[in-house]
């Protein structure tokens, strides 16, 4: 095409040799038209990060190999340059924002530092120089105070401010191609719309071109001009944004568009004693300073929270980073040092210590977000959901190995898979292995934070309705927490919308979700819904 600014044909990716090789990308071809976003969609798998790494040749080679193809950029085919040709473009003409900045950025390197190494390296600026372009940068990117940033360690920004970082990293030499890959994800849904607006507006204002990756449609929809879908390596649709999402042609396109989180909480009506039940709850950390460590002030992580979760119900907890939500489930089931009252099944928890609470953690359990972080990576499926019943003195050896085994059942797992390890399972199979470690112990109450947040669309339709049959099945209750306002609605009974550590609104999820009456939830609904 006349208007491609790079055109990629027939490429294919190989990892290994001989039987060993594995084909991650086949015969993919499509163009990235000069000042318009396009978007690369797909399920975690499906080639599109490989496909984009391999435009800037930054795969692990020789391990990585290219079949066949051509990556034509201005008329030549990039899979032809030397290291030291690819060295010049990277950073210049064409850059990268990574999906994890905290593992992309130094961590023993100022911001000023940082960035100032592309501009060096590229366009020989050094001292004041150096100095008033990073400034510029930051202030183009939205960093508040952007003069005293310029000192700051990536440690010491929060999630928004280090992907702006990236992205102005990315920008420092005026790139006409940027490669986005998944700049969002673990973003919450108001930095990921501050994140993607600003991507926006500066494609538009410098006329760049833009590779968009990603696994969310929503994101495709509003901010991409044309779309490719992958599958399994391969391109099995690709069209205009506007077009596919109005006459979307292959299945696995129409599978994604249905994967949207969707339908309502199992109907149950509050009853009884509440299950669970908070007095003025509150969490704040002291910050201690000088020679004694005197106490000089605290961090209120969460002020005084009233709660009540009846059996059967689910109370979803949603706010940005910072605003308290985990620390909430952690003092809640007395994992972290609280004040006020906490009651569980009739019984005041927050009183008691650990050896006289210890026999009621099997009816309170957790889910982590990060189900490779909370399996450790020594002990087998069997061993993992076993540890539970060992420490709470359940069933013989024989018993439990069948308990296992039926517990896998129920979570959509093959019981012969037990033996093997977590690093031996997808991301979504390694969550259910995190719920069956939880859900075998019969618990009355499970509290789920961000158990969705790092999966692709379609598994997490699979886990939200795991989650609800396990719930009608047990009459379990939940605490969900999550910056996913979609699963949240999906899942959720009643909601708690928290905003640095304070209650800002409480009420039934329908209602909330129809008419908020506090301009934070309103801002935290438009960011999620608008355009869905």
């Amino acid at each position: 095409m006349t208007d491609a600014l790079l055109s990629i044909r027939n490429l294919s990716v190989r990892f290994g040799q001989d039987s060993q090789a594995v084909d991650a990308v086949k015969q993919v071809s499509f163009d990235i038209k000069t000042g318009k976003i396009m978007a690369l969609v797909g399920e975690s798998g499906s080639g599109k990060s490989v496909t984009a790494m391999s435009i800037l040749k930054l795969l692990p080679y020789p391990k990585a190999s290219h079949p066949n193809g051509e990556i034509f950029y201005r008329g030549k085919d990039l899979l032809q340059n030397s290291e030291a040709q690819m060295r010049a473009l990277r950073g210049d003409r064409i850059s990268v924002i990574f999906q994890e900045p905290m593992t992309s950025l130094n961590p023993l390197h100022n911001i000023a530092r940082q960035i100032g190494e592309t501009l060096l390296l590229h366009k020989g600026l050094t001292g004041p120089q150096a100095r008033e372009r990073t400034l510029e940068l930051l202030q183009l990117v939205g960093i508040q105070e952007a003069e005293k940033r310029l000192t700051s360690y990536p440690h010491e920004l929060s999630g928004g401010q280090r992907q702006r970082v990236m992205i102005a990293m990315a920008l420092a030499n005026d790139p006409e191609l940027l490669i986005a890959d998944e700049p969002t994800t673990a973003l919450d849904v108001t930095i990921q719309e501050q994140i993607l607006e600003l991507l926006q507006s500066l494609q538009q204002k410098l006329g760049m071109s833009v590779l968009l990756i990603t696994h969310d449609l929503n994101i495709v929809r509003r901010y991409s001009d044309d779309v490719c879908v992958m599958y399994q390596g391969s391109i099995v649709e690709r069209n205009s944004t506007a077009q596919l999402f109005a006459q979307p042609q292959h299945p696995y396109t129409l599978k994604l568009l249905n994967a949207e989180p969707s339908g309502q909480p199992p109907a149950v009506a509050p009853s009884g004693t509440p299950i669970l039940q908070t007095q003025n709850l509150k969490v704040w950390f002291p910050i201690k300073k000088g020679l004694l460590k005197k106490t000089v002030d605290h961090i209120k992580a969460v002020n005084p929270c009233n709660i009540k979760l009846y059996r059967g119900r689910t109370l979803g907890v949603v706010g940005e980073s910072g605003s308290g939500k985990t620390t909430l489930g952690l003092a809640i089931l007395r994992l972290i040092r609280s004040e006020g009252g906490i009651q569980f099944a009739g019984t005041a928890i927050d009183t008691l210590n650990q050896r006289e609470i210890k026999p009621l953690r099997r009816r309170m359990q957790i889910v982590f977000q990060d189900p490779y972080g909370s399996l450790s990576p020594r002990m087998s499926v069997a061993d993992s959901i076993n540890e539970g019943l060992e420490i709470h003195n359940i069933g013989m050896a024989a018993e439990r190995q069948q308990m296992i085994i039926d517990v896998l059942r129920e979570v959509g797992l093959d019981p012969e898979d037990r033996h093997r390890y977590p690093h031996e399972f997808s991301g979504g199979q390694r969550q259910r292995i995190a719920i069956a470690r939880a859900v075998i112990l019969k618990p009355e109450l499970i509290i789920l934070d961000e158990p969705t947040s790092a999966l692709d669309r379609t598994v997490q339709a699979q886990i939200i309705e795991l989650l609800r049959e396990l719930q009608q099945r047990y009459q379990l209750s939940y605490i969900f927490i999550s910056h996913d306002l979609a699963v949240v609605k999906a899942l959720s009974h009643d909601l708690l919308v928290l905003q640095h550590g304070d209650v800002v609104e409480q009420g039934a999820a329908a209602e909330l979700f129809s008419k908020p009456t506090e301009a934070y939830t309103r801002r935290l609904l438009n960011a999620a819904f608008s355009d869905r």
